[in-house]
């Protein structure tokens, strides 16, 4: 479905622009199955040079609804469609405005038949719509006025679709539904990450890590991913396929998986720097960090054995608390103990943790 649309405005400063007339003509790619045409109180003055152009003028438009008034309406009849206009970008951009005014956030796919028009009818003279449709024999009714242009934009349109032999327009039409699904299922993906902190991982639809990540609130952490524009961003919302995650319950063990997968997995989209590695030892030889779990009745456990970080486990201490033999069969074996100890360091150093236990090898705790 494509909703061909036309809107005349007030004239103005950029964005400050309001619509005096809006025509929107619901098009199946053969024939129009639906309408909407009407005049749209502004609530500010016409520039002069607008309303000889039209003939539209603040008396005719006194009685005439308010934008908020016909809005529902719009949405309605453009919900699913392709929005096409001559200088589409104007059309839509008057459009989100106003929705923007009230709130909303109106959004939609769009075409512009003036760059449709260089690619399959090259070489002409203008552009313009009237030239356009002139040198074409498209008859046009009512220039400069919303329902005219917007019927011989429809027109227009027609033997476009008619001159698209690599059926280039429809191919861009199913990316546009394509993409629309695939907003959809990121929007799935979204309200199924906690809110909590942790360490997310990024799939494509082979299963492979593409990216890893690391936030106080998962959720917001790869929303606001997902929101950004810079090219790597695009290209893992693009690929997207799943995404799985391990909440942490703590900043130290969340910078600690991060860094450690990051080294281990390697993924194609993160911008992985070469880290200096410490060569200082921790001021004792053997103990357990002991941090907050992910739950309540549950702690992190960092068992340092010689200097060397050991592993890591989540457990409920009330249980194992005397048993380092049990505790060490919980254990989650690290294998980049320098990376490791690095990490923890640097973060001992800056941060407070829990509880640091030491302990003598040859006794339990």
């Amino acid at each position: 479905m494509y909703a061909i649309v036309d809107i005349e405005t007030t004239g103005g400063k950029f964005n400050e622009e309001g619509i005096t007339e809006i025509a929107i003509y619901k098009y199946d790619g053969h024939t129009v199955v639906d309408q909407f045409i009407s005049l749209v109180n502004p609530e500010k003055e016409i520039q002069e040079f607008v309303v000889k152009l039209t003939g539209i003028n603040n008396n005719m438009l006194r009685n005439a609804p308010k934008f908020h008034e016909v809005a529902k309406r719009i949405i309605e009849i453009t919900d699913g469609c392709v929005i096409i206009a001559h200088n589409a970008s104007f059309d839509y951009r008057i459009l989100r405005t106003e929705y923007s005014r009230l709130g909303y956030d109106y959004v939609r796919d769009s075409l512009c038949t003036v760059q449709l028009s260089k690619k399959l009818i090259p070489d002409q003279d203008s552009y313009s719509l009237g030239k356009l449709c002139r040198s074409l024999g498209i008859p046009v009714t009512d220039r400069h006025r919303a329902s005219g242009d917007a019927m011989a934009t429809v027109k227009l349109f027609k033997l476009l679709l008619d001159k698209d032999n690599d059926k280039k327009i429809l191919q861009r039409t199913i990316q546009f539904v394509d993409n629309r699904n695939h907003k959809l299922k990121i929007n799935g993906i979204l309200e199924e990450l906690p809110e909590k902190e942790g360490v997310f991982y990024i799939h494509n639809e082979n299963g492979n890590v593409i990216f890893i990540g690391r936030g106080k609130n998962i959720r917001l952490e790869v929303t606001k991913l997902f929101l950004k524009d810079n090219k790597r961003a695009q290209k893992i919302k693009t690929k997207v396929d799943t995404v799985t995650y391990q909440e942490s319950g703590s900043q130290l063990f969340t910078r600690l998986k991060y860094y450690l997968e990051l080294d281990n997995i390697k993924p194609k989209y993160n911008l992985i720097r070469k880290r200096k590695l410490t060569e200082l030892d921790f001021n004792h030889d053997h103990f357990l960090i002991v941090e907050k779990g992910r739950i309540p009745e549950e702690n992190l456990i960092i068992l340092i054995e010689k200097n060397d970080v050991i592993g890591y486990a989540f457990t409920n201490l009330s249980y194992q608390r005397n048993k380092l033999d049990v505790l060490k069969k919980l254990l989650t074996t690290i294998e980049n103990k320098s990376l490791a100890k690095t990490i923890i360091k640097n973060y001992l150093l800056n941060n407070s943790v829990g509880q640091i236990v030491r302990y003598e090898l040859e006794n339990n705790l």
